[in-house]
């Protein structure tokens, strides 16, 4: 089936108006998307993030009237001349191949493996997680997710309880349970992330215990991995705290290498000292124990 796109750039509290009338009109999807000029590293959560100049993209059925769309358009949204609209045509592929293409198996440090589960594990006797990359955060793709994953292979958790708290796909859950974890329990806000996590436990056999934040309980446990942003990692140093056996491992990501200071020292309050520090790109890991 072959597409059309409608694009524009607008003002942030433009952004959603266009969407909803892009949609009026016909769109069977609505993208926003950066210009370059500002990026947005640490949205608020369950927010979409909005950038002061958007690029607005609407995708259409290419056997759609264009110059009915652009005037309905037009109709619905005076404030942006119809000569701002850019029109593309989108080739026609097979998506799905396409997507499944731009996904090849990735290794981690010595022995860990991410495959997408529809090719061949590159080397059958490493430790080889099979994972379909879907809308939940955390494919290894990732400079966070990929340092997490290192850390791990690093530091395979033997018999250890492990908490995934943020687990997203469960990605790091997976990789600490078949890094010989004992126990593998993780937890997010988001009921997406729980049924993917169970979905991806699920195929690589794997027994793990996902719940959402609300709902999660767990004693201390020896390793605690965090991947989410530097403001909540700040504000869950308390529960971490709770959830960390006194000698633990504490493993934090997802912050900025900028803000990685100001989290050790707050870490330090309550009793952690995470003295191991990598950077991968602007982001950064932090591990250590607490006391």
């Amino acid at each position: 089936m072959a597409w059309i796109q409608i694009n524009t750039i607008v003002e942030e509290a433009l952004a959603e108006p266009l969407s909803d009338a892009l949609m009026d009109i016909g769109a069977v999807s609505v993208t926003f998307a950066e210009t370059g000029e500002q990026e947005i590293f640490e949205p608020e959560i369950g927010t979409t993030p909005i950038w002061d100049q958007t690029r607005v993209m609407g995708l259409f059925d290419a056997e759609l009237d264009t110059a009915a769309l652009l005037l309905a358009l037009t109709q619905v949204m005076p404030q942006i001349a119809t000569s701002a609209y850019r029109i593309e045509q989108i080739e026609d592929k097979d998506w799905v191949r396409e997507w499944m293409d731009q996904f090849q198996p990735m290794q981690f440090g010595d022995n860990l493996w991410i495959v997408p589960s529809w090719l061949d594990a590159p080397v059958p006797s490493a430790v080889n997680l099979l994972l379909d990359p879907g809308m939940a955060f955390g494919t290894g793709t990732h400079p966070t997710t990929a340092m997490c994953l290192r850390w791990l292979d690093k530091n395979p958790p033997l018999n250890h309880q492990v908490i995934d708290y943020g687990c997203g796909s469960g990605i790091l859950a997976i990789a600490a349970a078949k890094l010989g974890a004992a126990e593998v329990k993780g937890t997010d806000i988001d009921p997406q992330a729980i049924l993917a996590s169970q979905n991806n436990a699920q195929r690589n056999q794997v027994n793990i215990d996902f719940a959402l934040v609300k709902d999660f309980q767990a004693e201390p446990a020896d390793c605690l991995l965090a991947n989410i942003l530097a403001g909540p990692l700040k504000q869950l140093a308390p529960e971490f705290d709770r959830l960390v056996k006194s000698g633990g491992q504490l493993v934090l990501s997802g912050l900025l290498a900028n803000q990685a200071d100001e989290l050790v020292a707050h870490y330090r309050e309550f009793g952690f000292e995470l003295n191991t520090r990598h950077t991968q790109d602007e982001w950064a890991l932090l591990a250590g124990q607490k006391a």
